[in-house]
């Protein structure tokens, strides 16, 4: 069932499809500006049995969130949410995929993923290089620092637009068709959510290319202002206004 919205804001959207990859994951900052747009909140998580709706016509919107599997994982339930992509791309209504969630548009439109071929990782607050299409997405400077948790990536998908491109992963931001994105940073986390991950996972500021936890901390303060900025005005053009919100997000020009 969908949660309730924000009681400080009258719903007048269906309700977004939120797709959580972890028992006790949350929609962290996306989720807040979905329900200030007024768009309710239905969360499900497929990989504990929760189904997919058959088609989005009860849906403004569905976000695909990350999680710690890889895209290339066999487990059934991986391979109907990657099927179940293409609802929203036919239907033309918004989708957002988001580290992992991107990562799955890309295995819908027949592309690889993979892991850095020196087994480098992103896991921290990294440099990105917005393109011109990027810079015209919306209203707001597009971040060119932001957070980042994966260890696969991949380049821009056949029939995908690229708007944003980093060093070790080349696709960090793509645009399928009028209403499609892929992220493959996390514009969702919060502080807290930074906090937790950087303690319950702690090996992995281990690995090759992460940094350490002080750096995630510190980069929240310098960076998180300007990618919290883009996101709000990103989720507004994304859903369009509320009386109209199945209109098309049109290309950046």
């Amino acid at each position: 069932m969908p949660s309730s919205a924000n009681p400080f804001t009258a719903p007048s959207r269906k309700p977004v499809l939120i797709v959580l990859h972890g028992e006790h994951s949350s929609p962290g900052r996306i989720g807040r500006l979905l329900r200030e747009l007024g768009a309710p909140l239905d969360i499900r998580r497929p990989r504990f049995g929760d189904p997919l709706p058959e088609t989005m016509a009860d849906h403004s919107g569905a976000v695909f969130f990350g999680g710690p599997m890889s895209a290339n994982d066999e487990e059934d339930w991986l391979k109907r949410e990657i099927d179940w992509i293409g609802a929203p791309l036919k239907e033309q209504k918004p989708f957002l995929g988001i580290c992992l969630g991107a990562q799955l548009l890309a295995r819908h439109l027949g592309h690889r993923v993979e892991s850095h071929p020196e087994g480098r990782v992103e896991v921290g607050y990294y440099p990105i290089r917005p393109t011109q299409r990027g810079h015209s997405l919306c209203d707001c400077a597009f971040p060119t620092r932001v957070y980042q948790w994966h260890r696969e990536g991949f380049d821009c998908p056949n029939g995908a637009v690229l708007l944003a491109e980093g060093e070790d992963f080349e696709a960090q931001a793509i645009q399928v068709g009028d209403k499609a994105f892929g992220f493959q940073f996390h514009p969702d986390v919060t502080y807290a959510m930074i906090c937790k991950w950087t303690v319950t996972a702690l090996e992995r500021m281990e690995q090759p290319g992460a940094q350490k936890r002080e750096r995630h901390i510190d980069g929240w303060f310098q960076y998180d202002g300007a990618v919290a900025r883009w996101t709000s005005a990103f989720l507004s053009r994304w859903l369009g206004p509320a009386d109209c919100a199945g209109r098309a997000f049109a290309a950046a020009e």
